[in-house]
């Protein structure tokens, strides 16, 4: 039985030495800032003060997904060294990015019909798509072969959660996930919409919170309902958030106090340039495997 190699894209959203320690390859989506197209390099080329702080200048960034050629160039060198490959992809609810994966999936099966080359779609995004590649490294390494791990992961995914609840609606408006009036009107208020991901990849507004400390509190509350095992939870749980340090670190406390059986202590990264071109500053997320599946 060949040996494999899991890969996944920067939209995982945790950092290069993350994903160093992890053993995981990445494709690169990209982000284009005033006409110039830049590579999502998970802030080894600048902080993520400097990208928000573009932003905050009157930058208005657009992303575009890593394409079928860019993916063949991270997979050859794992097929062509003879390991077979499962790469996981960023939510095909959130990107086209899906569709440059099977295609880069065909060319390269077709060029090495030896090898295994599997592809799977996340349905996650941000740093709970990191947590389940971060998963699915860990059982690899506990000896799962890479056809049991395809399976895990696609009848797992759903039960990796994502809550989080954004400050500054204006950029969410840009990409239509709330209207311009409820836009102008909520961050005039400070009301704080708390979102999901659903089973299709996709944010929902689920909530509206009046305030951040009840935006964070209602995220803190829907782990405590969810997660796997209740307050017992053994699991890893990750922290995102864009230039929101305060609200990360309190998150992580009131989790890491709540719940004292967690793998380790909570691993809080920052959004990456992708995600954050749509979330702008102002957003704070945290991601846990619940006992129930996401729904529509």
């Amino acid at each position: 039985m060949a040996d494999y190699k899991i890969t996944c894209c920067s939209t995982a959203d945790i950092t290069v030495e993350r994903l160093a320690e992890l053993g995981c390859a990445f494709g690169k989506y990209h982000y284009i800032i005033d006409g110039k197209d830049y590579l999502d390099s998970l802030y080894a080329s600048e902080t993520p003060a400097e990208f928000y702080g573009k932003i905050d200048a009157g930058a208005m960034p657009t992303t575009a997904q890593v394409s079928p050629e860019e993916l063949c160039a991270l997979f050859e060198p794992i097929l062509s060294a003879g390991y077979d490959l499962l790469h996981i992809e960023f939510s095909s609810g959130l990107s086209g990015g899906w569709q440059s994966a099977l295609q880069a999936q065909k060319i390269m099966a077709e060029k090495y019909p030896e090898r295994k080359v599997y592809v799977v779609d996340s349905l996650a995004a941000s740093s709970g798509y990191g947590l389940l590649v971060a998963k699915a490294v860990e059982l690899k390494n506990g000896g799962m072969p890479i056809d049991e791990l395809k399976t895990w992961i696609e009848d797992n995914r759903l039960n990796l959660r994502h809550w989080f609840y954004a400050t500054n609606l204006m950029h969410f408006k840009r990409g239509g996930r709330v209207s311009g009036p409820s836009a102008v009107i909520g961050t005039a208020l400070k009301i704080c919409p708390v979102m999901d991901v659903n089973d299709e990849g996709k944010l929902i507004v689920r909530e509206k919170a009046l305030g951040r400390k009840k935006a964070l509190r209602s995220i803190f509350n829907h782990m405590c309902q969810q997660a796997q095992g209740g307050m017992d939870y053994s699991g890893k749980c990750y922290i995102c958030h864009s230039m929101m340090d305060e609200d990360a670190l309190a998150l992580k406390a009131m989790i890491e106090e709540a719940f004292p059986h967690l793998d380790g202590e909570v691993e809080i990264y920052p959004i990456g340039t992708v995600i954050g071109s749509h979330t702008g500053p102002g957003t704070v997320a945290v991601f846990f495997f619940s006992k129930d599946k996401r729904t529509r």
